[in-house]
């Protein structure tokens, strides 16, 4: 790969994938207790899941600075030109700390060819921006011609999740007492998505089966040229639900591209199994761009 894509595993992307690209993931932290864990190396998302299940509450942390600085050090001695794809700067320090990294490892190796990129997005809808910028990088894209992509992609990527039970938002701090208990107690599921890399409420519908319809619904007033695009679906171990959105988006606007996977352990901390959540573009994707 003329370009180094390093990304975080905030990303959500499949390991094959990333394997399969000589893409560097850099893990986020999961910790419990006294415990701490790389996402996606010594905790995986299943086994969170399950725990989360039995009553346990995770935390998270971003990637430090000093993470940061020996692997884009690595990159600096090797001469490469890299390219550092950031999950949202509104949910993690983690952006920053790349930032300050970089600025110090650029003070000992001043030629080094780094951009730091800030998606707003979260989970595979940072995901799916970064697999569009790995196809023009083995293209053998420009680097400029990638960083003006990559705004595009920034620019028109949707997410659209739902989380089945509230009760994991309320652990995580992220709603109170009171709205996980009558959520509960209602069956209300809210739907959010990401709007200026932050979280936002859209809706909230009584029952998983209209919640379901509700998201496609969604899809199809905010997406263009869907039948087109790679669909990105991530749930949090419920992968039979995750399956039946394809179906749905299949037969609504004759998709034929999907990637689905888990929620990686990072994002599964706050938002808990059972979590559904669609990934797409609102704007056709130029020529240029693919």
């Amino acid at each position: 790969m003329s370009i180094q894509i390093i990304v975080d595993s905030g990303s959500d992307l499949p390991k094959e994938f990333t394997e399969k690209n000589n893409i560097k993931v850099v893990p986020l932290y999961v910790n419990i207790g006294d415990e701490e864990y790389l996402d996606g190396i010594t905790i995986d998302s299943l086994e969170l899941f399950n725990n989360m299940r039995k009553g346990a509450v995770y935390k998270t942390s971003q990637v430090s600075i000093k993470t940061f600085k020996e692997v884009f050090t690595q990159y600096a001695k090797e001469n490469k030109k890299c390219i550092y794809i950031s999950f949202s700067s509104e949910l993690s320090g983690t952006y920053q700390a790349s930032v300050m990294a970089r600025r110090e490892v650029l003070e000992e190796y001043p030629d080094f060819d780094i951009d730091v990129i800030d998606t707003k997005a979260a989970s595979y809808g940072c995901g799916l921006i970064i697999k569009h910028v790995v196809e023009l990088v083995n293209k053998g894209k420009t680097k400029p011609e990638i960083l003006e992509a990559l705004q595009f992609f920034i620019n028109h990527i949707e997410h659209i999740f739902t989380v089945d039970s509230l009760e994991y938002l309320f652990r995580g701090g992220r709603v109170s007492r009171s709205s996980a208990f009558v959520g509960g107690l209602l069956n209300i599921k809210p739907i959010l998505n990401m709007e200026d890399g932050k979280l936002i409420p859209l809706e909230k519908v009584r029952g998983r089966k209209k919640v379901i319809k509700r998201m496609v619904d969604i899809m199809e007033e905010r997406g263009e040229d869907l039948a087109n695009q790679t669909i990105g679906i991530t749930h949090g171990d419920d992968l039979e639900t995750a399956e039946l959105f394809k179906e749905l988006i299949q037969e609504r606007f004759g998709t034929k591209d999907f990637v689905i996977t888990m929620i990686g352990a990072v994002i599964g901390a706050h938002a808990g199994p059972g979590t559904i959540a669609i990934f797409f573009f609102n704007k056709e994707i130029p020529d240029k761009y693919k």
